[in-house]
């Protein structure tokens, strides 16, 4: 029986996960797109560390639709709301 995990939700989420997703939340009504370098520099985390996340918060269950949209000088992403 082989059963393959659950995209996390809100309940699953780790700390890192939470305070990007809080990031987000308050700067999507102002801005669509968003570079790992830039929200870890404000969270004082890793390009990869937020670029990681992200990938895993594009897959879970929020009020948030988030797309890896392209790679010059670091990831950027397109959030926008759900």
């Amino acid at each position: 029986m082989s059963a393959s995990a659950p995209p996390p939700d809100q309940d699953t989420l780790s700390p890192k996960q939470h305070q990007i997703l809080t990031y987000l939340r308050r700067r999507v009504p102002e801005e669509t797109y968003f570079k790992s370098r830039l929200i870890g520099a404000e969270l004082e985390l890793s390009a990869k560390e937020v670029g990681s996340n992200l990938a895993t918060l594009a897959s879970a269950d929020h009020d948030l639709d988030i797309e890896r949209w392209g790679y010059s000088s670091s990831t950027t992403w397109q959030v926008t709301p759900a």
